[in-house]
């Protein structure tokens, strides 16, 4: 009988190790695969990038443990297309959706109740039913793929949901609209409605009249019992356990700290103590315009947000540890694109962009540094050499390469990405960009390029602007000095790439007239 039951052991064993194999047939266990995306998170928001007055220790931990990337960008300055140009590996020259749209010919979507009543509001412009996307690739090698947080890549009733574009399993917000609230009266699980019991509070409902602004009872309202990145944490770790005993790949797009000021009482308390009275920011509804839910405490709620992130992030890596995970765990962690200018936040307190000017006009929306150069970290054990720096240049699009690589399946030829396998492991030299490229029609219409230490910018071209921008940011990462007169011949480089990199969009709202007077690419 103990014959029988030692043999049962090992066969139990076996079959476990062999999920774990690479599809390449090898006995090394695939790594697991953990892709942290905080919501509009500056540069400068985390400690480890230099922040003073936000906590972040376990985000910091995960930089000491791994390498901190100096040079990383976002594939966009807003959510969507940023998210888009992650999962296909395609900058916004080739990508199909190159900006925030809501897809508005369906009806009333911006209307919060409305979009509740009517599932069929909800969303953004899908994606083509066959795009190749990166958690298709890596299910390919064997990976079970779950997805926790916000989507904006499609719609309910359409073949663009997470479920149908890679993801064995999704938990949270379908449409970013609906994710202006940190208390939404559903989530989705997988393609079907869970209905949370909140109160139906539409996202810019300001105080009513008479009530006092310094009463914090008077934002009761706003904090509802069900806080969307609790339960979306439960979630994500009930994936985990699930799938502990093979190769998986966790895509967690949390909401926080995009508005609006929302956080757990506890960590606003904390923050309270820490900075001290603060003034709140609200409006009163008919006689002040706001944008999001008004806050008693900004700075404190702001704060707030990112250290209950950095405490989830910390529980996880935890679980990972107590389960032996760890150690075959590649954890990424960084930002969808710049830090936001409205809705209480106060980037130039937090300094949000670290070195880089991150208020309206140069930080979310525009394709200066504050906007689109991000944090990123990246933390995989006895591959990873603890506590390292680099300046390697690279951005989104490069994701996809690098983790097909580890994954040990194919990228796709049409990919704009190159891995950075060698540069986490320096197991070879390290092929490098080129140049990176991005255009985005938002905002009047914006391109830029980074050539070496040369960031080229072309703005305001939906106003027929014809003045381009050039800055050396290696004297000058704040982009203040416009050196385009004293170099042509660089700003001539523009429309070269240009020429090379831009395909007409297929969908008109994203195209630029100007853009496309110079492009060959029709």
């Amino acid at each position: 009988m103990r014959f029988y039951l030692y043999t049962l052991v090992l066969l139990l064993i076996f079959v476990a190790c062999q999920r774990q194999k690479h599809v390449t047939g090898t006995d090394k266990p695939k790594p697991n695969i953990i892709y942290i995306l905080a919501d509009d998170l500056g540069y400068g928001e985390v400690g480890a990038y230099g922040q003073t007055r936000i906590e972040t220790p376990n985000i910091d931990a995960l930089a000491k443990a791994g390498m901190l990337f100096t040079q990383h960008y976002s594939g966009a300055p807003v959510c969507a297309p940023a998210r888009a140009v992650l999962l296909t590996g395609k900058h916004l020259g080739h990508a199909y959706i190159r900006g925030n749209d809501e897809w508005a010919q369906r009806g009333t979507v911006w209307k919060y109740k409305a979009a509740i009543r009517d599932s069929t509001l909800e969303g953004q412009r899908p994606l083509p039913e066959h795009t190749v996307t990166l958690p298709r690739l890596l299910k390919k090698a064997g990976y079970a793929t779950g997805m926790v947080g916000k989507w904006g890549l499609g719609a309910p009733h359409t073949a663009s949901v997470p479920t149908k574009m890679g993801f064995d399993y999704f938990f949270g917000y379908n449409c970013q609209r609906q994710a202006h609230t940190y208390n939404p009266v559903h989530l989705y699980e997988n393609e079907h409605r869970v209905w949370l019991g909140n109160d139906t509070l539409p996202p810019s409902t300001g105080l009513t009249k008479g009530e006092d602004p310094f009463d914090p009872l008077t934002y009761r309202k706003y904090n509802q019992a069900v806080y969307a990145p609790t339960l979306m944490f439960e979630k994500l770790m009930g994936f985990v356990e699930q799938h502990k005993t093979r190769p998986f790949f966790l895509y967690w797009a949390s909401p926080i700290p995009h508005l609006p000021l929302q956080a757990p009482e506890k960590w606003v308390q904390y923050y309270v103590d820490k900075f001290g009275e603060e003034p709140p920011y609200y409006y009163v509804e008919g006689e002040t315009r706001g944008s999001y839910y008004p806050a008693r405490y900004p700075h404190a709620s702001y704060a707030a947000m990112v250290s209950y992130l950095d405490e989830n992030i910390g529980k996880l890596v935890a679980y990972l540890k107590k389960e032996g995970l760890y150690d075959n765990t590649l954890i990424v962690f960084s930002s969808d694109n710049g830090p936001s200018y409205t809705g209480g936040t106060d980037s130039p307190w937090f300094d949000s962009g670290g070195p880089f000017n991150s208020e309206y006009g140069r930080g979310k929306g525009f394709l200066y540094e504050g906007g689109i150069r991000v944090p990123m970290i990246v933390s995989w054990p006895k591959k990873v050499r603890a506590g390292t720096t680099t300046d390697h240049i690279s951005a989104f699009w490069d994701v996809l390469p690098t983790l097909c690589e580890i994954a040990h399946v194919e990228s796709p030829p049409d990919t704009d990405g190159i891995s950075f396998l060698n540069t986490l492991t320096k197991d070879s030299r390290q092929r490098q960009h080129e140049y990176l490229y991005w255009e985005y029609p938002e905002y009047n219409g914006q391109v830029a390029v980074r050539l070496g230490d040369w960031k080229i910018l072309w703005k305001d071209i939906q106003k027929e602007n014809k003045e381009i921008e050039l800055y050396d940011l290696k004297a000058d990462r704040a982009e203040q000095h416009n050196l385009a007169g004293k170099h042509p011949e660089i700003v001539e480089k523009l429309l070269e790439i240009i020429k090379k990199e831009h395909y007409t969009p297929e969908i008109e709202r994203f195209r630029m007239e100007g853009l496309e007077a110079v492009s060959r690419n029709k």
